[in-house]
């Protein structure tokens, strides 16, 4: 994909959002319409000018896109339902930029919506005896992977809690958060031990919400006389699912892996980077994956963190949205709603939680399976 963004480039030009917030009655259409009417609004362009979207979720069921997308006007688009975990709404939104990139399309929406299922995962379907109750889920092997890295490397209950402290700041600043209230450190030690080390508040909710992002390529932008001011480009897309590794756990090589090839791809380096958001669905996973991206040394992540490197006016902002830990995590919205904060970063319309001078982001997802998504994007 890289040479096609190269040879035809593709620019987010409206984002949108509903809210990530706990369960409600709320039915999933006016979730999703809340995000897609206020991307064609940012965008400046009418429904009848989209030819095509794709739609993230993981617990909607079928044709959850085409039920909800006909209530903006049955105009003949092509859609498509995409189900990944975690990286559905990440998914989908890389099929909208491959769309574009290819010159099938001109004007794509990628939009991501759940409200909370029934959790029913394949892989407690494949006809194979667990190891154990708890074998394949990911709360116990976040908490063992803590305690490994805790006995290995020396860090310490404070510091896994301080990826919490600081995403809840920051989601505090964000209206679109499903957590509003800034935490300090003996708070988030103090909530429940959810399993092993990692405390209540250092563990994503689950929830329910949307969000939308427009890509258009550089001739509809000319066609429609969009803003070009207000574009951000997506300089790479990479997809990937984990190896067997030697060394080290397999989703640190896999985010490893797949972030190096996504800022390969985009032609920049990982200290470059202004804006990182990415997978901290459990605390230790933040520290873990600074590191893996690059911002950070090897075995530097608390430490990147301690010296206020990673927070918003730091080196690099980790998670300024609040990360899934304080922004929220309701499966489909969660990739886009990752791009949508980058974009309103580049823009520099991240109101309350600005990072200065921001030009550079990279969105990381990580879904079940286990699969890895990237995005670089860039401002101008």
């Amino acid at each position: 994909m890289s040479m096609l963004l190269k040879q035809r480039p593709v620019h987010v030009i409206g984002i949108g959002m509903h809210a990530y917030q706990f369960p409600t009655e709320t039915p999933y259409v006016e979730l999703g319409l809340t995000a897609v009417r206020e991307a064609l609004h940012d965008a400046g362009i009418g429904w009848p000018q989209v030819q095509s979207a794709f739609v993230g979720t993981a617990a909607l069921g079928m044709a959850a896109g085409r039920v909800m997308l006909r209530h903006l006007g049955s105009t003949g688009l092509e859609v498509a339902q995409v189900e990944n975990a975690s990286a559905s709404g990440s998914t989908a939104f890389r099929l909208a930029c491959l769309q574009v990139a290819s010159g099938e399309r001109d004007v794509v929406l990628a939009v991501g919506v759940d409200k909370f299922g029934d959790g029913r995962r394949a892989v407690l379907k494949d006809g194979l005896p667990p190891l154990s109750p708890t074998a394949n889920v990911p709360l116990v092997k976040f908490a063992l992977l803590a305690r490994r890295c805790m006995r290995e490397r020396g860090l310490r209950l404070e510091d896994l809690a301080q990826v919490a402290v600081k995403n809840h700041g920051n989601a505090a600043l964000n209206p679109f958060a499903q957590f509003r209230k800034p935490r300090t450190l003996d708070q988030v030690l103090a909530s429940p031990r959810i399993a092993g080390d990692l405390t209540g508040m250092q563990c994503c909710p689950r929830g329910e919400g949307a969000a939308a992002a427009i890509v258009v390529s550089d001739d509809a932008m000319r066609r429609l006389g969009l803003d070009r001011s207000r574009a951000v480009r997506v300089l790479s897309s990479v997809a990937s699912s984990e190896e067997l590794a030697q060394d080290a756990p397999a989703l640190v090589e896999l985010v490893r892996k797949s972030a190096a090839a996504a800022l390969e791809s985009a032609s920049v380096g990982a200290r470059d980077l202004d804006i990182v958001e990415l997978h901290d669905a459990f605390s230790i996973e933040e520290l873990l994956y600074s590191e893996a991206v690059g911002v950070c040394d090897e075995g530097e992540g608390a430490a990147y963190l301690a010296r206020g490197a990673s927070r918003i006016g730091g080196e690099c902002a980790v998670n300024p949205s609040g990360g899934l830990i304080g922004m929220g995590h309701p499966l489909g919205p969660t990739g886009v709603g990752q791009v949508a904060e980058i974009v309103r970063q580049l823009r520099g319309e991240a109101q309350g939680r600005q990072h200065p001078g921001a030009r550079l982001g990279l969105a990381h997802m990580i879904g079940l399976g286990s699969v890895a998504i990237a995005h670089v994007l860039a401002r101008g």
